[in-house]
């Protein structure tokens, strides 16, 4: 027998496009299931809830999780007369309190109930399992702490998993710290300078841009310029500034959409849909959520932090273009205001996430948790018709019926799975891009030292002449002799071979990787 959220879902004709992880039910004893990111629990007899929608209700809070879209959708489709009966009934009762909170939250209608005037105060949801308002804010009519992360416009989902626990121990700074201590301070902020240009090649990489070398600079040159200093980088301002560095200020329609978008693909016959996007009137009321999102959880894991508000920003897509290089910009952004890296450091995430297989897959998947989920829910709702210009110039002839259904799905986004991943993707960006970065810049400074030794002479020759033996198999070659005539001399050249290959090895004997 079926119990809980499943059985409002099913009495009340609900359709998700983020599905119900939580299925319970009665049996003879305790079980606990999970496959496949969907979770089975059974209950004995004695757990059985009254069977009407304060029961389930209250049930689904005790015992399942807590899903935005399902309540929004719940209550739009009950009204607010059961909810009102409950709460009449049990007017202290802290379900039916958290009930009556939530729907006046989520519709913004107000219930035909009175206030409370006494009694302790409840969180609206748990900060043991999901992230929350680091500090709540008061709601005296229903004594509640309203611990909600976002707005009733946009308020992503993070559940504090196992999983999520354990990724979020990494301490960024520490790592840093760590690696400051290694290879030296200096080492650690010319690894940072080089690594923003990497970062930038490999932001256009994932875009399959990686041949506009112009824009690669630009976008480099905005990471290095803005990260950690941009005012209010949520504000349409703030976005079209940095969408103007990435794209150029001759680019055409900067600024937030004033069109319909949809990421997909084209193909000789037909336009692929992967995901579509929120209509653009709701964009800003739902960069608005974000940004209140990013006050009220401040003081809470960067990292998790960073996760939210780069993916959700991905998902509201509120630009024509940039979209994905902003998104990764956001997360070196939050983690530098958030002081999990020093100022002036970039983590090259985008160099991480193009580095393997593994991590350019788990992108893609991390991106469909929501989308492909949502696609099917909207298979049928979309289609292609007559090109018009539309309000920012954009010529479309893309067309969505049900943006107002939707906008359930994209104000409540579950992001858990955007932390594992994002969380991975910089401990690996630490442990072992910057790592390796920092050997090879550590090798070259020590080459560029011991070569200095055998001849006096400016880095810039001193670089050229490093690169130059190590490419030819640690010889000097004709060419670079006659750039540089003290080479001909043969115990000159020798020594100074001996100079770039002894700082090019290892303490057995093998070239240092670069």
């Amino acid at each position: 027998m079926l119990v809980g959220f499943k059985v409002l879902e099913r009495l009340y004709g609900i359709s998700l496009a983020q599905p119900l992880r939580v299925e319970s039910m009665l049996g003879s004893v305790r079980v606990h299931r999970e496959e496949g990111g969907r979770l089975e629990n059974h209950y004995p007899a004695s757990y059985r809830p009254a069977d009407d929608f304060a029961g389930h209700f209250e049930f689904g809070l005790k015992y399942e999780e807590f899903h935005m879209e399902f309540f929004a959708r719940l209550f739009a489709a009950v009204g607010p007369e059961p909810v009102e009966t409950w709460c009449q009934r049990e007017p202290f009762g802290q379900y039916a309190r958290r009930a009556g909170f939530l729907y006046e939250w989520l519709t913004g209608q107000r219930l035909s109930v009175p206030d409370l005037t006494n009694g302790k105060y409840i969180d609206a949801i748990s900060s043991k399992d999901y992230l929350t308002r680091v500090e709540p804010l008061r709601e005296r009519r229903w004594r509640i702490n309203n611990n909600l992360p976002g707005t009733a416009d946009f308020c992503p989902i993070i559940r504090r998993t196992a999983a999520v626990q354990d990724v979020l121990r990494f301490d960024p700074a520490a790592a840093l710290a760590e690696l400051g201590r290694e290879f030296g301070t200096d080492v650690l902020m010319r690894t940072a300078s080089w690594l923003t240009f990497k970062e930038s090649r490999a932001s256009f990489l994932i875009e399959k841009e990686a041949d506009q070398s112009d824009r690669i600079q630009r976008f480099a040159h905005v990471i290095a310029q803005y990260c950690g200093h941009i005012e209010d980088p949520l504000s349409s301002e703030s976005l079209h500034t940095l969408q103007a560095g990435i794209l150029g200020r001759d680019a055409m329609g900067l600024g937030l959409r004033r069109s319909p978008v949809f990421v997909g693909q084209a193909t000789m016959r037909e336009n692929i849909v992967h995901y579509i996007a929120p209509h653009y009137e709701a964009v800003e009321q739902m960069l608005e959520g974000l940004k209140a999102f990013e006050i009220a959880t401040r003081g809470a894991e960067p990292v998790a932090r960073a996760a939210a508000l780069a993916f959700a920003f991905v998902y509201i897509h509120p630009m024509r273009d940039g979209n994905g290089r902003i998104h990764r910009f956001l997360i070196n952004d939050i983690l530098v205001r958030d002081k999990a890296v020093p100022d002036g450091v970039i983590l090259p995430v985008s160099a991480t996430i193009t580095s393997s297989t593994e991590f350019r897959a788990g992108y893609d998947r991390t991106l469909e948790v929501f989308s492909r989920p949502f696609m099917r829910r909207y298979a049928t709702a979309y289609r292609f018709g007559e090109v018009v210009t539309c309000e920012d110039g954009t010529r479309s002839n893309f067309v969505f019926d049900d943006y107002d259904d939707a906008s359930f799905a994209w104000r409540y986004p579950d992001l858990t799975e955007h932390v594992l991943y994002t969380a991975r993707v910089i401990e690996h960006t630490i442990r072992h891009q910057m790592v390796a970065e920092a050997r090879v810049l550590a090798t070259f400074q020590l080459a560029q030292e011991r070569i200095k030794e055998v001849i006096e002479m400016p880095s810039q020759d001193a670089n050229r002449i490093i690169r130059s033996i190590k490419e030819n198999g640690w010889r000097v070659s004709g060419k670079l002799k006659a750039e540089y005539p003290r080479l001909e001399d043969e115990l000159t050249a020798r020594r100074v071979v001996e100079a770039v290959q002894s700082a090019f090895e290892g303490s057995d004997g093998k070239p240092v990787r670069s």
